[in-house]
């Protein structure tokens, strides 16, 4: 099991004017990775020590 993250949430204060746009190549590469199946990540996944976070 990985911890939980949210790809959406704001953890730092940000200023308004640092905001990226809709067409930013950061939301590309988000989604393409979103797309990866689970099942490639299974490797990774261990059932001792502290719960890291998902590879993706």
């Amino acid at each position: 099991m990985f911890k939980h993250y949210n790809m959406n949430q704001v953890v730092l204060p940000l200023d308004l004017e640092i905001k990226l746009d809709k067409d930013d190549m950061a939301f590309v590469v988000n989604d393409l990775v979103e797309q990866i199946p689970e099942e490639a990540f299974a490797s990774f996944s261990r059932d001792t020590g502290c719960p890291a976070y998902h590879p993706k």
